[in-house]
C-alpha cells in the first residue's frame, strides 16, 4: 500500500494500493493552471459529427476485446423510416486487413436491454433477462445460420457483463445490492456461470489492472451509504478486497481506465471539490493530478482508450476521450507531458465511446453509416511540440468545445463482402 496525495494539497491523504508487482516510471511535477488548445486539424467533416441521421439508435454500447481484433454490439434489421425494427448481435473483425461485419440473427429478434461481448476466438457472448433470470449463450457464424451454445443461467434481478478480460476467453458480470455485490464468471468457465466473490456494498464499473486477467477494479459504496471508492478485487484469492483509491476521506473516487503497462490510472473524482477529471499512477506515491485542460466548458469528457506498450512511461501514453457537448459526440486525445487536449471530429456513424490504440499511437475509431456498413477510421496522436496555448480567461474557458474542419480525412479501412472475407487472421505486427 503507497501514500499518495492530491495536487495541490486541498484534499487529505490518498492512498492508492498495488495489488501485483510495483509500476515504476515517475510523472512530471505537478501541472499549474492549463488551458484546452484550439481545436486542430479534424479527422472527419466540418464541426462535430452528429449521430448518423439514417442510424437505427443502438439500445447498448459497441463493446471491444482487450486486443482491439473483434468487436460486437446489437444493431437493428433494414425497415422503413419511422418503423420498429428488430434487434440483432452483430460481429466485426478488425484486424485483418480489411474490417467486415457478421450477423448474428437467430429465429427471433434480441430484446434492446440484452448486452454482447465478443470473445478472442470469435464467438460473441450474449446475456438475454428472461422473468427474473440472466441467461447466456455464445453465438458463432455456421455458414449461413448462426450457430447457438446456451452456457446456463444465474437467477437474479439484473446483471451487467464487465469489459472483457484481458485473457480473451473469460466475461466476468456483476450483480449489485444495496448490502452486498456478485461478481460471476458467465463464460470461460468449467461448468456454466460460477460465482466468484461477493462484495459488500454497491459495487460498479469495472478496470482490468494487469494482463493476466487477474485484479479487477471495482467502484464500491459501503453498505449504509457513504463515499464511493475504488478498490481491487484479487480473482486467485477468493475475491479479496484492498483499497485502490483513497484520495480524501469524504470523497468520491472512481476508476475509469488503467494501462498495465505503464501503470496510468484514469480518475474521476471530487475531492478538488467539485467532480474531476485526473491521472495517477499504480504504485506511485507523487499527487493525483487533475488538469485544467480536461474540463473545457460546456462539455463532458471520459476517457476510452489507452495507448499501449509503454512500459515505465504513463507521461508519455495518449489517453482517448469522448467529448459530449451541445454538438454532439466528438474526440480529444491527451498526453499527461503534453498538458493540452486535441479536439478532433470524429467519423459519421461512429460508435461513441468505442476505440482502440495501436502501441505506436494510432487511434482506430469503429464505425458504420449509409456509404461504409462496416469502417474503421485510423488517426495518428496529434504531437504535443509547440508552445503551450494561452488561456486568455478564468480556468476551463479555454480553447473552443467543437473541433475545427477537417485538414486531411482519416484513413478508412473499406469493408469487405463477408464472402471475400479472408479465413486467418493477420499476424499482428511486430
Amino acid at each position: 500500500m503507497t501514500a499518495c496525495a492530491i495536487e495541490g494539497g486541498t484534499a487529505g491523504p490518498a492512498t492508492t494500493a498495488d495489488p501485483g508487482p510495483e509500476e515504476s516510471g515517475e510523472p512530471e511535477e505537478p501541472v499549474g493552471a492549463e488551458g484546452a488548445t484550439e481545436p486542430v486539424g479534424a479527422a472527419g467533416p466540418m464541426g462535430a459529427a452528429a449521430p448518423w441521421a439514417g442510424a437505427p439508435r443502438a439500445p447498448g454500447t459497441f463493446t471491444l476485446t482487450a486486443d482491439g481484433a473483434y468487436g460486437a454490439r446489437l444493431t437493428a434489421a433494414p425497415g422503413a423510416p419511422g418503423e420498429q425494427r428488430a434487434w440483432y448481435p452483430e460481429r466485426w473483425t478488425l484486424d485483418g486487413p480489411e474490417p467486415y461485419a457478421v450477423p448474428l440473427p437467430l429465429h427471433q429478434p434480441e430484446e434492446p436491454d440484452a448486452q454482447v461481448v465478443p470473445l478472442a476466438d470469435g464467438r460473441v457472448l450474449i446475456r438475454r433477462r428472461v422473468a427474473d433470470r440472466q441467461m447466456f449463450s455464445l453465438l458463432y457464424p455456421t455458414g449461413p445460420a448462426t450457430g447457438e451454445l446456451p452456457l446456463g443461467a444465474v437467477e437474479c434481478d439484473g446483471m451487467t457483463l464487465l469489459s472483457p478480460s484481458p485473457d480473451g476467453s473469460s466475461v466476468y458480470g456483476l450483480s449489485a445490492g444495496d448490502h452486498s455485490s456478485l461478481l460471476w464468471l458467465v463464460a470461460g468457465g468449467a461448468f456454466g456461470p460460477e460465482l466468484v466473490a461477493e462484495i459488500p456494498g454497491h459495487c460498479s464499473g469495472g478496470v482490468w489492472l494487469d494482463r493476466a486477467g487477474r485484479i479487477l477494479a471495482l467502484d464500491r459504496q459501503l453498505p449504509g451509504g457513504g463515499p464511493v471508492k475504488a478498490v481491487a478485487v484479487d480473482l486467485e484469492r477468493n475475491g479479496e478486497v484492498t483499497p485502490l483509491l483513497q484520495i480524501a476521506p469524504s470523497s468520491d473516487d472512481r476508476l475509469l481506465l488503467a494501462d498495465p503497462d505503464s501503470g496510468l490510472l484514469l480518475i474521476r473524482s471530487d475531492a478538488p471539490g467539485h467532480d474531476r477529471l485526473g491521472w495517477g499512477v499504480l504504485g506511485s506515491c507523487l499527487p493525483v493530478r487533475f488538469p485544467e485542460c480536461l474540463r473545457p466548458a460546456d462539455v463532458a469528457v471520459t476517457p476510452f482508450a489507452v495507448q499501449p506498450g509503454q512500459m515505465l512511461m504513463p507521461e508519455s501514453c495518449a489517453v482517448a476521450l469522448r467529448i459530449d457537448g451541445a454538438a454532439g459526440s466528438w474526440v480529444g486525445v491527451w498526453r499527461p507531458q503534453g498538458r493540452r487536449l486535441h479536439q478532433l471530429a470524429a467519423p459519421e456513424g461512429w460508435s461513441a465511446g468505442a476505440g482502440y490504440w495501436s502501441r505506436d499511437g494510432v487511434l482506430h475509431l469503429p464505425y458504420a453509416n449509409t456509404a461504409t456498413p462496416c469502417a474503421v477510421a485510423r488517426i495518428e496522436a496529434p504531437g504535443d511540440d509547440g508552445p503551450l496555448p494561452e488561456t486568455g480567461g478564468t480556468d476551463g474557458d479555454a480553447g473552443g468545445t467543437e473541433p475545427s474542419g477537417a485538414v486531411t480525412p482519416p484513413v478508412v479501412c473499406k469493408p469487405v463482402p463477408l464472402g471475400q472475407a479472408p479465413l486467418h487472421r493477420a499476424a499482428p505486427p511486430d
